[in-house]
């Protein structure tokens, strides 16, 4: 069998590695290694990393074409289609996305490399999990990054073609700063889950001492153990007496149970869940709409943008640019919205005529119908432009 290899989707012409140089930055790091603390490890943070990805994978990227009457038009199908369904051979596009926001919130830098034909047409998306990445510059001074990944193999590719995004970007010129900040609560949740194990299993080992008045030998003190116990210390000694003679004495133990300290507990997850951004509702998927529209706005819309604007640089040149292409990932957030919310909604703006009644079945989780675009509006809205002509009685034809 041919030996197909996904670096081979990785070949880019570039300048000779040896021309280049390691990129001067003024904060002096150029390179970027994924933060060591295991924190998905965890199961507070890879719980509140799961609950952002699983909701920022809904998000849906489209081309965009707007022009100077403020009129959008749906841009290159073949575009879309990477963006909605499936931006390489290997994932679908929320695969793409929830991995993409799980490197954002683990090491505060994600990146995904932009295939191009010749053209400069865009071919597919891949995310690059890398070990160690440097930044680099040709002799003209045009950035590229030396992705190293952990089977040895290495790929240089042009920034211009490199999705970044960034998280805690204060320090570093091109890159957002490591987790370090919740290090020390995220090491003593894992030394409370730790002590827990331990302090549960340490209650259950020892239940009392049974000593012998005279000498047995080992084997003698085995059987005699394990005959004592299936008399006196199972389920079904229902007295709950144990009989004892001169040649053996039995001390029970009284292990005090283990204490769960609920109060810290909490304090810790709180901890966890407001550097991340989230509430435990959200973890839980018990939210009601209000908790999610602040989830939305606060966590999921700067992720949006982010992603609207990197891939809108990337993807096209400041010509198309100008020419009105963009790149919007955008959720339909009224699909959390209760239904007497959408009802309500539908009330007012259908009568305005700003919603179509494919778009209002659309709100409702409802299929569409033939000859639904079109839409309705009350006699009671008048043109603007007409108004005083209406209220002046005007020409009766």
């Amino acid at each position: 069998m041919k030996n197909i290899s996904i670096f081979n989707r990785f070949k880019k012409p570039v300048p000779n590695p040896q021309t280049m140089e390691r990129a001067e930055l003024i904060s002096g790091n150029n390179s970027f290694s994924p933060w060591s603390g295991d924190a998905y490890s965890l199961d507070i943070y890879r719980g509140g990393v799961d609950a952002i990805a699983r909701n920022c994978g809904k998000l849906k990227g489209s081309h965009v074409i707007s022009y100077a009457d403020h009129k959008k038009v749906e841009g290159d199908c073949r575009i879309n289609q990477l963006l909605q369904v499936s931006p390489n051979p290997y994932m679908t596009a929320y695969d793409f996305l929830y991995k993409m926001v799980t490197h954002y919130y683990l090491y505060n830098n994600a990146f995904a490399y932009l295939q191009k034909d010749n053209r400069g047409q865009l071919l597919g998306v891949y995310p690059m999990g890398a070990s160690h990445l440097d930044f680099i510059t040709d002799p003209s001074g045009e950035m590229y990054c030396k992705f190293l990944f952990n089977n040895g193999k290495d790929v240089i590719l042009p920034y211009s073609d490199i999705i970044h995004l960034r998280r805690n970007f204060n320090q570093n010129d091109l890159l957002g700063d490591p987790n370090t900040a919740i290090m020390d609560t995220l090491e003593l949740a894992h030394a409370q889950s730790e002590g827990m194990v331990t302090s549960i299993q340490s209650s259950a080992n020892i239940r009392g001492i049974m000593r012998y008045t005279q000498i047995l030998s080992e084997e003698k003190l085995n059987e005699s153990r394990k005959t004592f116990m299936e008399n006196y210390l199972q389920m079904n000694n229902n007295g709950g007496v144990i009989v004892v003679d001169e040649k053996m004495e039995y001390t029970p133990i009284n292990q005090a149970p283990v204490n769960i300290d609920t109060n810290q507990i909490e304090a810790i997850k709180t901890k966890i869940y407001n550097y991340l951004g989230i509430s435990e509702s959200i973890v839980n998927s018990s939210y009601n709409e209000d908790q999610f529209s602040a989830f939305y706005e606060s966590t999921l819309e700067p992720i949006a943008l982010q992603l609207s604007l990197e891939f809108t640089r990337k993807v096209f040149n400041d010509r198309e640019q100008t020419f009105g292409n963009s790149i919007c990932f955008e959720s339909g957030r009224l699909i959390f919205s209760s239904n007497a919310t959408k009802v309500n909604m539908i009330k007012e703006l259908v009568p305005l005529g700003l919603l179509s009644i494919n778009q209002a079945l659309e709100i409702l989780n409802l299929p569409s119908i033939p000859d639904g675009d079109k839409r309705l509006q009350t006699l009671n809205v008048v043109d603007a432009t007409k108004a005083e002509q209406y209220q002046l009685g005007g020409d009766e034809k």
